[in-house]
């Protein structure tokens, strides 16, 4: 009883049709060039092929700007500053373009302390200072290395060590606010506030007679939620006034941000600053209370930062074709060299060829004489031999 052979017919005739024949190993010679390039190849092939899993583990960063629609949401803004003045003396408060009540915002903590820091607290206050300002400069160029990276840069002032015996002559001011998304107008001034539904009043005519200084130390002003790659402006500012009568004012363009990466979405807020110094000098004429102002106002544009890189598939084409690049080419290389190799034997082998003739007739010559002498040479003398005598000089 015969098998059915159709499977092994049907590998067979798929067998035949290779697109690459293969070379059987008998009619292989292996070469010193040809090992050595190969050799070469595999080294560069597993380079690039580690340089190609580094750049697809890698990514990139890509930018967008779209319309915020998200007007329902609300903006957290954390603060943390310092005033040059007692906490009885200055008030804090916030009120937006809709008139809301300032204490449905949060409230802000007054503590009172002293605007000279300790030496540990101005280490720490200058690194932040520096560091910040090093982050805002070199901004463009660090940009995807801060988004990338999982570290928020957060600054949180180490407690006071040296307690100074004296009287409080500062203010830390520090909370967090839930707002609204619309413009707004956060500060700071002499006396403290009385607020109606439909706004506050200043109370500063009770502390007219109080010297202001407004000089101020921001350790903290944010919007939203700490997220890697996101620089605070204003965080490590410090701000020396001579003149109590000044106005300090920062108007700041929060911006909402959305950044996507691999395994996890934030939305935060970033902000632009510009700052106004404006003296108060009655005499001449100009009006306006002193104090520090933050007035802040709500782009219209969302900025969407999302990490992308390159598909499985896309990954797996350029890998087979650094291989097969590689390969063609060291075969290429090595046909080329073989090819030299044989040119410049075959040229050689020219060369030599002349000269082996002279060689064989000039041999062939004196066998001649050596076979007419019978067999007997001399040296300068005339030899004889059975038939003939032959002279060599």
């Amino acid at each position: 009883m015969l098998r059915y052979r159709g499977v092994k017919q049907a590998l067979d005739a798929v067998s035949r049709l290779d697109a690459f024949p293969k070379v059987k190993e008998e009619f292989v010679q292996p070469t010193r060039v040809g090992g050595t390039l190969s050799l070469i190849s595999r080294l560069v092939i597993l380079f690039l092929i580690y340089h190609e899993v580094t750049y697809y583990m890698d990514s990139r960063l890509i930018f967008t700007f779209v319309p915020d629609t998200d007007l329902q949401s609300k903006l957290k803004v954390h603060i943390d500053l310092t005033v040059a003045m007692p906490c009885n003396s200055i008030g804090a408060d916030i009120l937006d373009s809709t008139n809301q009540n300032v204490f449905s915002f949060g409230i802000l903590q007054e503590e009172d302390t002293w605007f000279e820091l300790c030496p540990s607290q101005r280490v720490h206050f200058d690194y932040m200072q520096h560091h910040n300002s090093y982050l805002r400069n070199e901004y463009h160029s660090i940009a995807e290395i801060l988004y990338k990276s999982d570290h928020a840069v957060v600054y949180s002032m180490p407690e006071r060590v040296v307690i100074p015996k004296r009287a409080h002559d500062a203010c830390r001011i520090h909370g967090v606010l839930t707002l609204n998304k619309v413009a707004g107008n956060f500060h700071i001034t002499v006396g403290k506030t009385i607020h109606f539904n439909q706004g506050h009043i200043h109370l500063k005519n009770i502390f007219a007679n109080t010297l202001t200084n407004f000089s101020h130390r921001i350790n903290r002003f944010s919007f939203g939620d700490h997220t890697a790659g996101i620089i605070h402006p204003l965080e490590g500012d410090e701000k020396l006034f001579d003149n109590g009568q000044v106005m300090m004012q920062y108007f700041i363009e929060v911006v909402p941000t959305d950044v996507e990466k691999f395994y996890s979405h934030s939305k935060t807020y970033q902000y632009t600053v510009r700052e106004n110094l404006q003296l108060i000098d009655i005499d001449k004429g100009m009006q306006g209370v002193a104090g520090i102002y933050f007035k802040y106002d709500m782009s219209a544009l969302r900025v969407l930062v999302r990490q992308d890189r390159d598909s499985v598939a896309q990954f797996i084409v350029r890998l087979s074709s650094i291989i097969a690049g590689i390969v063609v080419i060291s075969g290429l290389l090595s046909k080329c060299m073989h090819l030299i190799g044989d040119l410049c034997c075959k040229r050689r082998h020219e060369d030599t060829e002349p000269l082996a003739t002279e060689a064989n007739a000039t041999k062939g010559s004196r066998d001649l004489h050596y076979y007419a002498t019978g067999g007997a040479f001399s040296d300068g003398n005339c030899g004889g031999g059975p038939a003939f005598a032959v002279c060599h000089n």
